[in-house]
Order: structure tokens, then C-alpha cells, then sequence
């Protein structure tokens, strides 16, 4: 009989993110999954009851928690030993977290302690035949697998975008507390801020319905033999705030500050998607001056519905890669979906 626990992290007003009720949605889907399985909740946090009350539908037969202020921002120490505490408590076999910064960076050192195994990027949860299988993708995305051990406890960090959230009526719930036990410097490590990308404009938006692309071919010489990077600069932003999308961008772009040339100002590293960027998973995606190189379209992978507008009709995403290829001038393109989102 597996004895799950689901483990999470408050966020700085003591509510749970999307990813954690995802993560907690993908738990008592897994508990329904064993047969006669149990489901334990574990919160870390400086108050957790809040967060225990909302999801007191769960069906958890039991809620953990780890409080106090020394628990409230992301550091190794306190985390780990919360993680282990909240594990030893509920007597986990099966452990299941979001795979947020703070919890990817400290779960594999509570694995250890635990004498556990960990697998990181869960894409995928399988219980047929009333045996646990999980899924994940390796190589950039290129091969997805199966997998399941013997070995317990088992720690999964479930990736974001995968699982619905959890939804479901919110009550009142009894919190064990549990003791951490905070080694000697366990502390010593402090946040004193947060910095923000250094870009000038919100650009990345992981719930947007839209994921828009550009490619390199927005700051070179265009039909007239001249570059627009300041055109393409208020095209693009135009086009974002009118529909509200995430906007994401070819490697190629975004070094191009390192070589010297003109770029656009309000991209960074941290929009970039493909083989060496982020792996998005948005409804819809349109990529715009650029080649659909095998790369850059593992990043698109988990995409819906894909749309690039290009010039040269023989580029990657002619020969299968896109849904639908648009042959034409992005800048024509957009300047007219801007003025056409104007109007309406």
C-alpha cells in the first residue's frame, strides 16, 4: 500500500501557485490510480493554514505542516529539512512536488537523506494495472520515456503546464505541526530582494493563450537593403499588448548582442525557447522570421496549434514543421493584424 504525499511550498502571501495545484491535482489522481493508497498533504511555509483550507477538498486523509519564518523564502537548508521532516512524518512512500526553483533545488539533496530515489521533469503519470509508470522526456525533449522503480520512497517533481489545476471547495482542516530540525548555519544563507529581467517591457507570460516567436530575421536588412529594428521594436510590442501573448525568441536573436549588432531591446536569454531555452507549452504559437531549424522546433513541441510567418517558402517550417506557413513579409503581416486588432 503506497502512502503518497503531496509536498509543496506557500507562496509570499500564503497561497499556493498554479503549479502547485497542478502538481496536487496530478497526487489525487494518483491516489485514486493505487488501490488502497492513502494521500497526505505537506506544506512548508511561514503560515500554512491558509493554504491547508483551500484545498481542504482534496480528499487528504491527513495535513503536515512546517511553519514558521524562517521557512518563508527559498533557502537549501530550511527547505531540505522541512522536506525531510514533512516526508518522515507522513511515513511517505510516494512523494509528489511542483518542480519549482525552490523544491528542484532541494529535493534531490531530501532523496538522499531519505535513502530514496528522485526522478525531476514528471510529464506524465501512469497507474494501469494498479502500477505506478511514470513519463518524462530526455534530449532536449526529442525521446519521451516510461518509467518505474521498486526502490522507496520514490520523489517525483512534476513539471508545470502538464495537469490541470486542482479545483474544489474550500473549508477547514486541522494542521499537524511538524518539527524541522535546522542544522548549524542552516540559516545563514538570507534573500534580500528580487531582481526582476532586465528588459523594458513584460514580455513572458507562461499562462498566455499565444506563444509569439521572432526570429533573427526581424533586425536583418529587409527588402529596401536597410535594417527596421526600431520598426520591429513597436511592431512586436504592439502586437503583444494587444494580445497580451508571451513572446518568445530564436538563440540566433538574442546573441546578437554579444556580436555587435543592433537588437531588440526587450528581449533576453529568458525568452528564448528551443534545443538551449525553455521548453513553452502554450495553446496556440506563431513564429515570425525565422527557419524552423530541428531545434529551435523542439522547443515548440508541446504547442497546439503552430504558425509561422516566413518569406522563403522553402524554409523548415515549409516541409511539415507548422500547421500553417504563411509566405509573406512579417513586418507587412503584423502591422496589419495591429491594425486590425485596433479596430476591434
Amino acid at each position: 500500500m503506497e502512502k503518497i504525499l503531496y509536498l509543496t511550498h506557500t507562496q509570499q502571501d500564503d497561497t499556493l501557485s498554479k503549479a502547485a495545484r497542478e502538481a496536487l491535482n496530478a497526487a489525487v489522481d494518483l491516489s485514486k490510480g493505487l488501490a488502497g493508497s492513502t494521500l497526505t498533504v505537506g506544506l512548508v511555509g511561514e503560515d500554512v493554514q491558509a493554504a491547508a483550507n483551500a484545498i481542504a477538498g482534496c480528499g487528504a486523509a491527513a495535513f503536515f505542516g512546517v511553519a514558521g519564518a524562517e521557512f518563508a523564502v527559498s533557502r537549501y537548508g530550511s527547505d531540505a529539512a522541512a522536506a525531510e521532516a514533512l516526508a518522515k512524518a507522513a511515513g511517505a512512500t510516494l512523494i509528489l512536488a511542483p518542480a519549482t526553483s525552490r523544491l528542484s533545488r532541494a529535493l534531490p539533496g531530501v532523496a538522499q537523506r531519505l535513502q530514496g530515489r528522485i526522478d525531476t521533469h514528471v510529464t506524465g503519470i501512469l497507474t494501469e494495472g494498479g502500477n505506478l509508470h511514470i513519463q518524462r522526456w530526455y534530449y532536449r525533449q526529442r525521446m519521451m520515456a516510461t518509467l518505474t522503480r521498486s526502490h522507496r520512497p520514490w520523489l517525483l517533481l512534476v513539471d508545470p503546464a502538464v495537469f490541470d489545476p486542482w479545483q474544489g471547495q474550500p473549508g477547514s482542516v486541522s494542521v499537524q505541526a511538524v518539527a524541522a530540525s535546522l542544522p548549524e548555519g542552516g540559516t545563514r544563507t538570507h534573500v534580500v530582494g528580487v531582481e526582476g529581467a532586465s528588459t523594458d517591457a513584460q514580455t513572458i507570460r507562461p499562462d498566455a493563450k499565444l506563444l509569439f516567436v521572432a526570429g533573427a530575421g526581424w533586425t536583418k536588412k529587409q527588402a529596401d537593403g536597410q535594417t527596421h529594428v526600431k520598426e520591429a521594436e513597436a511592431l512586436i510590442l504592439g502586437f503583444l499588448e494587444k494580445t497580451q501573448a508571451s513572446l518568445g525568441s530564436s538563440k540566433s536573436l538574442v546573441d546578437q548582442s554579444s556580436e555587435g549588432q543592433e537588437v531588440i531591446s526587450f528581449l533576453s536569454h529568458l525568452n528564448q525557447v528551443g534545443q538551449t531555452g525553455a521548453t513553452p507549452r502554450h495553446p496556440k504559437g506563431l513564429a515570425t522570421c525565422c527557419h524552423g531549424e530541428e531545434p529551435h522546433v523542439v522547443g515548440w513541441r508541446f504547442i497546439n496549434e503552430r504558425r509561422a510567418v516566413n518569406t522563403d517558402p522553402n524554409c523548415g517550417w515549409a516541409r511539415g514543421k507548422a500547421d500553417v506557413l504563411y509566405v509573406a513579409d512579417a513586418f507587412k503581416v503584423i502591422a496589419k493584424v495591429n491594425e486590425l486588432l485596433a479596430e476591434g
